[in-house]
């Protein structure tokens, strides 16, 4: 590979390698969920044409981005590698979950069996999988046992190992995103001030990794610089630019879910039960039903609507008695 032409867009337009594998495995994903599809339509159930573009974006997204220059040059040039494992860990599987594959195949279901596979969704062991804290997991496991290892070298010597770590981005990103953004029939609905500390939470591996690998000042991977063109930056500095592009690169996509999760928030009903949580939510209208009770509106507390003119009036009636105790 150090033969390769320098990169850029003319190497990114023009260089093209077919991934047999890759390209079988997108096209059985376009079909069966096209088949989904129908189904749902048939049975009453259509899917929403956004999801549907979600999904095929995010399929095409992955076949293009292994089989393009960024695969090519990945093994050679270390932030060209970086590049395209933002690809596959942050963008295939955001539009991959926006697409709902879960809920498609739920809805072109028959009412038996679609009540059978909802369960086994929400059954424990399925939950365990899906959870938010697994996701997190193994989006770090991943971030960081590929990067501060010796996987890079060992790559080199077995290559399939490269696949491997391409089907480990897509999965680990997967995971990360279903409770975050996803909108499947799963146990976890997490309310959207759980999701916006996750985001934060899982921008900490980015963070950490990019650090460590910007100060870097020695080759962490021989065998794979063995392979280092020419043209390209010497290793060091290669290894601190990938550095900086996982570090500024990945917590700015995180910040763009982060944004994302707040347009849904402000874009939907209920937004206080949606941004608290059933849980939350219940302990302030409680805590709202006994300051009302208190001021003589027993028969008000029931019903009140915490977030309307008789909740302010509530919250008055409890400043003057504090005040008045004071």
């Amino acid at each position: 590979m150090t033969g390769l032409p320098p990169f850029g867009w003319h190497a990114v337009l023009t260089s093209w390698h077919l991934r047999p594998g890759w390209l079988v495995a997108g096209l059985i994903l376009l079909v069966v969920y096209g088949a989904a599809v129908r189904a749902a339509r048939r049975r009453g159930r259509p899917v929403h044409p956004v999801r549907a573009v979600c999904w095929v974006v995010g399929v095409v997204l992955m076949v293009l981005t292994v089989s393009s220059a960024f695969d090519i040059y990945a093994m050679s040039v270390f932030w060209v590698h970086m590049i395209e494992h933002l690809l596959l860990i942050m963008l295939v599987p955001a539009f991959l979950v926006l697409g709902s594959p879960l809920a498609t195949i739920g809805a072109a279901l028959g009412d038996g069996a679609r009540a059978r596979y909802l369960a086994a969704l929400r059954s424990s062991p399925v939950a365990g999988l899906t959870s938010p804290l697994t996701g997190l997991a193994v989006y770090t496991m991943v971030i960081v046992g590929t990067h501060l290892t010796s996987f890079m070298d060992q790559m080199v010597m077995h290559t399939w190992l490269m696949s491997a770590e391409q089907i480990l981005y897509v999965v680990a990103g997967w995971l990360l995103m279903l409770t975050l953004i996803g909108g499947e029939p799963i146990r976890w609905e997490l309310p959207y001030l759980f999701r916006i500390g996750l985001i934060l939470v899982g921008m900490t591996p980015d963070t950490i990794v990019g650090i460590v690998l910007m100060q870097t000042e020695s080759n962490p991977w021989p065998m794979m610089f063995s392979m280092h063109p020419a043209w390209a930056p010497d290793p060091i500095s290669d290894v601190q630019t990938g550095g900086a592009l996982m570090w500024a690169a990945g917590d700015g996509l995180m910040m763009c879910l982060a944004l994302g999760v707040m347009v849904a928030l402000l874009s939907g009903d209920g937004r206080r039960a949606q941004f608290l949580g059933p849980w939350l939510e219940n302990v302030r209208r409680s805590t709202l039903a006994e300051h009302v009770a208190s001021g003589g509106g027993e028969q008000v507390a029931a019903d009140i609507d915490p977030d309307g003119e008789d909740a302010l009036a509530a919250y008055n009636r409890m400043l003057g008695r504090l005040n008045d105790h004071g």
